[in-house]
């Protein structure tokens, strides 16, 4: 049963447990470093020990002639749904892209910024008990509206789904490998693997570790913890409100789902219909953990302070009963609004991104976009006149940190 507590005891439910990567980390480490190392010698050792790749394999890297069955082995009605997905995943991240601009200064001078991609990502793929299409979708196509040319995946069982996506894709290839080890590979690169300029995508505790002690060797998004939604509602239909957390919980025991309402009434309600519909669901014995375990309803006295717990929160995944709450939200993953927005929209098929910021980190970034994958270079260009207007600012402020080559490479171009 889903536990109902009131907002005195919000507080120290919120404080959310946080990840346990110090141990992840030590496992990691040499694993990591014997793929820097070793190359492929140590790749294939690990995805042999762990993603079952057969002892005759010396490439993790599928055949293309692979993808291209699987390709044409999936029913029409899923080329159907990924076709619509990848359209509207498509146009919302390029209304994200930034874009390359110039303007002129009142000093006379010029500034921009021009706009270029990186040369090659790579896209993590869950594939254990669930695996995840429609991540590849979400990593890959971002990637490729921001002009990525080379797009890598790595993916440790991938389903003929998976397979099927990336071909529709035309990604660059595919490698059969997961964990720490495929982080690393993509990080430094191997004899076929290649290096890559950032990866990204969801992936369990040692995924995580491993992302996170490379970053700066490699670009990362973020380093993901398990997901949750926070659902604002002062009444509402309490059927579509249960189905709501229990999809979040069905995908881990460490998933968490919180309901925030100012009526006793409807927390009543919704826990009533979560454990009716916990009896026939399918992913019940995960579901159920994370219901009794991280999930609650929190009574508070207005939707104001509703709102004032789910930014202290900063949520993954925010839905509000309207767009009214809208100018309340200050940190959140994604936010879906109204009673016909949810959450699995988002996780699939509206456009925005599902790979989302997790254990608060929405207070600081946003979810994966395709400005992930270019870099935002600044130009300048002064004539003589507006290096002469810019010269005492310039020239003084060198002379005040004691950076007198400064000073004097201004003044060797206005003195003639």
């Amino acid at each position: 049963m889903i536990r109902i507590i009131d907002d005195k005891q919000a507080d120290k439910l919120l404080q959310r447990r946080t990840a346990r990567l110090t141990e992840a980390e030590q496992t990691v480490a040499p694993m990591l470093e014997a793929v820097r190392k070793y190359g492929d010698r140590a790749l294939l050792k690990y995805v042999r020990q762990f993603d079952g790749l057969e002892r005759g394999r010396k490439s993790v890297e599928v055949p293309a002639s692979e993808t291209e069955a699987a390709y044409r082995g999936v029913t029409p009605a899923f080329r159907s749904a990924v076709r619509t997905a990848a359209r509207n995943i498509r146009d919302f991240a390029r209304m994200q892209l930034p874009v390359a601009k110039t303007v002129r200064s009142r000093d006379g001078h010029r500034t921009g910024q021009i706009v270029r991609p990186l040369d090659a990502m790579a896209a993590y793929v869950p594939s254990g008990r669930y695996p995840l299409p429609s991540t590849l979708l979400m990593t890959v196509i971002p990637a490729q509206v921001a002009g990525v040319p080379r797009c890598w995946v790595a993916s440790p069982r991938p389903s003929p789904e998976i397979l099927g996506v990336a071909r529709f894709l035309k990604v660059s290839g595919v490698y059969r490998m997961g964990g720490a080890h495929a982080i690393a590979a993509f990080a430094f690169g191997t004899e076929t693997v290649p290096k890559v300029d950032r990866i990204v995508g969801p992936g369990n505790i040692y995924v995580a570790a491993a992302k996170k002690l490379l970053a700066g060797e490699v670009g990362i998004d973020f380093i993901a913890g398990p997901t949750e939604i926070l659902i604002v509602a002062a009444d509402g239909d309490p059927r579509v409100i249960a189905a709501d957390m229990l999809a979040q919980a069905e995908h881990d025991t460490d998933a968490s789902a919180i309901l925030v309402t100012t009526s006793k009434r409807l927390a009543a309600a919704v826990a009533r219909e979560v454990d009716r519909q916990l009896a026939d669901l399918p992913t019940a014995p995960t579901a159920r953990v994370a219901i009794e375990k991280n999930s609650v309803m929190i009574l508070v006295k207005s939707v104001e302070r509703a709102m004032e717990i789910s930014n202290r929160f900063a949520p993954e995944h925010l839905s509000i009963p309207d767009a009214s709450l809208l100018k309340f939200v200050t940190s959140a993953g994604s936010v879906f609004v109204g009673p016909h927005s949810p959450e699995a929209a988002g996780d699939y098929a509206s456009g925005p991104n599902h790979v989302l910021p997790t254990s608060g980190a929405a207070r600081v970034r946003a979810g994966l976009s395709a400005a992930d994958f270019v870099k935002v270079i600044s130009v300048q260009e002064l004539g003589v006149a507006s290096l002469r207007k810019l010269a005492p600012a310039i020239t003084t402020l060198a002379r005040a940190e004691g950076l007198e080559a400064h000073a004097r490479s201004v003044e060797v171009r206005i003195r003639g």
